[in-house]
C-alpha cells in the first residue's frame, strides 16, 4: 500500500529559545492562526480517507488520530511546542504534550490476599512529551496533576463485594515518568506514590511507599505476578507493576498486610499526545 499525506499547520503563541537559551513568546499574526491538517492513504484502486480532528486552544493545537493511524503517525504528529513553563522541563528538542486517562479495568493485589477489582475510570494527568532520535519519546508528568480516584466502596470490590464504607485508600502521585517505544507501544514509567490508608476519623495509617516501574510488558516478583498490554493504535495501554512495601511505624498495619510485602498494581489507561 503506497501512502501520502500532506500537513500544514502554523500554532499561534508558541515560544522560542534565543542564543542565551531563554525562552520567549513570539506573536502570532492572522494566517498563522489558519491550521489545515489532512491525510490520505490510497490502496490500489479503493481510496479511503481518514481526516484528523484538530483540537485548537490559543498555545497550541492537539491532534486526534482516526483508530486506523499507527503508531508510526502518532509519533510524527507528537511534536507541536508545549507552554514556555513546559518546554523549560525539556532537556533538548521539542517537546509535545502528554494527556493521560484511567479507566476501568484495574486491579491491586497486596501480599498473599485476593486482588482488588479497581475502577479508576475518570483519573487524569498532564505531561511533556519528548521525541528522541533513537525512536523512543521521553514522557514527563506532572504529579501536582496527577488525579487518581481513591480504592474506595465506589470504587474497588473484593470477591465480589464492595469495600466497607468507611475505608479508603488515597493514592498520591510523586513520580510518574519514563519512555515510550513508537515502534512496538512498549511503556515504562518509574511510579512513586503515597498510599494513604484510612478507616473514617477513627484511624489513619503512615503514608504506604509505593516505588515500582509501569511497564507493558510482564512484570514478575517473588509472590506477585502481572502481564501488561502495550499501546495500541487508540492510545490505550495496561501498565502493571510489582513493588516491595516496607514496614511503617504501626503495629496494626505492619500485621494486618504482613508487612514487608509485595503489591501488584495494574492500571489501564489512555495516552493522548499533542
Amino acid at each position: 500500500m503506497a501512502a501520502t499525506s500532506t500537513a500544514a499547520f502554523f500554532l499561534a503563541g508558541s515560544s522560542l529559545r534565543n542564543s542565551s537559551g531563554e525562552y520567549h513568546k513570539t506573536k502570532s499574526s492572522p494566517i498563522q492562526r489558519l491550521i489545515s491538517l489532512k491525510i490520505r492513504a490510497d490502496a490500489g484502486d479503493n481510496d479511503k480517507e481518514d481526516d484528523l480532528q484538530l483540537k485548537i486552544s490559543r498555545r497550541y493545537a492537539t491532534v486526534v488520530l482516526p483508530v486506523t493511524s499507527a503508531l508510526g503517525a502518532i509519533g510524527r504528529f507528537s511534536t507541536v511546542a508545549a507552554t514556555a513553563d513546559e518546554q523549560i522541563q525539556c532537556a533538548d528538542g521539542e517537546c509535545g504534550t502528554v494527556q493521560l486517562r484511567t479507566l476501568s479495568g484495574c486491579g491491586l493485589g497486596v501480599a498473599r490476599y485476593p486482588d482488588f477489582v479497581y475502577n479508576a475510570d475518570g483519573g487524569s494527568g498532564s505531561g511533556v512529551a519528548q521525541e528522541l532520535s533513537d525512536g523512543c519519546t521521553l514522557l514527563r508528568f506532572f504529579p501536582e496533576k496527577l488525579k487518581i480516584p481513591p480504592v474506595s466502596m465506589s470504587t474497588t470490590t473484593l470477591l465480589g463485594l464492595p469495600l466497607p464504607p468507611a475505608l479508603k485508600i488515597e493514592i498520591i502521585p510523586k513520580t510518574l515518568e519514563g519512555y515510550l517505544e513508537r515502534s512496538s507501544g512498549k511503556v515504562e514509567l518509574n511510579f512513586l506514590a503515597n498510599f494513604n490508608f484510612t478507616i473514617g476519623t477513627l484511624y489513619s495509617a503512615p503514608p504506604l511507599v509505593v516505588n515500582t516501574v509501569l511497564t507493558t510488558e510482564t512484570v514478575q516478583g517473588a509472590i506477585r505476578r502481572g502481564k501488561g498490554k502495550r499501546l495500541d493504535s487508540t492510545g490505550e495501554c495496561q501498565l502493571v507493576g510489582v513493588a516491595e512495601v516496607a514496614r511503617v511505624d504501626d503495629s496494626f498495619l505492619n500485621s494486618f498486610l504482613t508487612l514487608p510485602t509485595e503489591c501488584l498494581a495494574e492500571l489501564k489507561a489512555r495516552l493522548y499526545f499533542a
